[in-house]
C-alpha cells in the first residue's frame, strides 16, 4: 500500500481518479481548495493552494511516497493568475516533493506542450521538441514546467516523474473551453487545416494515473486514445456544418472582440484551431503497457451522446 497526495483533486480529472482509487488499498489524501464532490468513503481530503507554502506543509505532514499533481489552469483567466497556479504551484510541488523525500512525482502536462506549429510532425512523438507558444498561456506553461521537471531529473535523480502529455480528455457530463466549440450551430475551422483532436477518456486517464502509482514504469508518455479526429469529422458527427475562414480574417476579428469584451478568446486562438498536436500513443502501449480503451472516436461518441448531441 503506498500513500498518495494528489493536487487538483477537485477537477474533473481529479474526481475521475479519486474514483479510481477509493477501490483499491492505497492510503489517499486529495487536497485542492475545496473538496471533490462527493468524496468517497475512505479518501481524506486536506485543503491546498498550490500557489504558496501549503505544497510544503502538507507533502511534509503528510510524507507520501507517491504526489499526483494534477493542479492546473485550462479556463481562461488571467495569465498572472495561470501562471502562478501552472508554473509557480509546479514549482513549490516539486521543491516540496524533493526537500520531504518523495518517492515518485506524476504530472499531467499536455500536448500543448509541444506547442501549435505548422512544421509540427504527425504524428508527435515523445523525442520530439517541446516548443510551447509564448503567446498561448496554456501551452507556454507546461512547457515551462516540462522544462523545471527536466532540470529535476538532472539534479534528483532519487525523485521517479511519470510525465503524461495528454490529449483533449472527455467523458460523460464533462464541459469545458474545448467542448463549447462542439456546442456551437456551426464549427469553426480555418481553411486550409483539418484541426484535428485526438481525445482520452477520463477514466482511461484515471487508470493510467492508477498505473503510474506502483506498476507503470518512470518515464515520458504521451496519451491519448487511437486514432484522431478531424473537424470535418466532428461535424458529420454532430449532423452540423462547418465554417470554413482564412486564418487572417479570424484573427483580426479576435483581435477587436476581445478587447471589447465581446469574445474571451484572443487572436491567439486561431492557432490552436490551425496546428492542433497529434499525439502518437506507441510508447503509451508499448512501454507503459497501457492501450486506452476507447479510441478518439469512441471518446468523442460517449461525450456526445451524454452531451444530448
Amino acid at each position: 500500500m503506498s500513500r498518495v497526495l494528489i493536487t487538483g483533486a477537485a477537477g474533473a480529472v481529479g474526481r475521475a481518479l479519486v474514483d479510481e482509487l477509493a477501490a483499491g488499498d492505497h492510503d489517499v489524501i486529495a487536497t485542492d481548495l475545496h473538496a471533490p464532490d462527493p468524496l468517497p468513503e475512505g479518501i481524506r481530503f486536506v485543503p491546498l493552494d498550490v500557489r504558496g507554502h501549503d505544497p510544503d506543509r502538507v507533502i511534509g505532514a503528510e510524507r507520501p511516497e507517491v504526489v499526483i499533481h494534477l493542479a492546473s489552469i485550462l479556463s481562461p483567466t488571467t495569465r498572472e493568475f495561470a501562471h502562478q497556479v501552472d508554473v509557480t504551484g509546479s514549482q513549490n510541488v516539486l521543491d516540496a516533493c524533493i526537500r520531504h523525500g518523495v518517492k515518485r512525482l506524476v504530472v499531467t502536462s499536455s500536448g500543448a506542450a509541444y506547442g501549435y506549429h505548422a512544421d509540427n510532425p504527425t504524428p508527435l512523438r515523445e523525442t520530439d521538441p517541446l516548443r510551447g507558444n509564448a503567446e498561448f498561456a496554456y501551452a507556454d506553461h507546461k512547457r515551462r514546467v516540462e522544462e523545471m521537471l527536466d532540470r529535476a531529473r538532472a539534479t534528483h535523480p532519487e525523485l521517479e516523474q511519470v510525465v503524461l502529455r495528454v490529449g483533449t480528455v472527455l467523458g460523460a457530463g464533462l464541459e469545458n473551453q474545448i467542448t463549447a466549440l462542439f456546442h456551437k450551430p456551426r464549427l469553426l475551422a480555418i481553411r486550409g487545416s483539418d484541426s484535428p483532436f485526438v481525445f482520452i477518456w477520463t477514466r482511461d486517464l484515471a487508470r493510467i494515473l492508477e498505473r503510474a502509482i506502483s506498476d507503470g514504469p518512470a518515464g515520458i508518455y504521451n496519451v491519448a486514445g487511437d486514432g484522431a479526429m478531424t473537424i470535418g469529422e466532428i461535424a458529420r458527427v454532430l449532423n452540423k456544418p462547418v465554417l470554413r475562414l482564412p486564418a487572417w480574417l479570424v484573427k483580426l476579428a479576435l483581435a477587436i472582440a476581445h478587447p471589447l469584451h465581446l469574445s474571451r478568446h484572443g487572436p491567439e486562438q486561431v492557432g490552436f484551431l490551425q496546428y492542433r498536436p497529434v499525439l502518437d500513443n506507441s510508447a503509451l502501449k508499448a512501454e507503459f503497457g497501457y492501450t486506452p480503451e476507447l479510441t478518439s472516436a469512441e471518446v468523442f461518441d460517449l461525450w456526445r451522446r451524454a452531451a444530448g448531441l
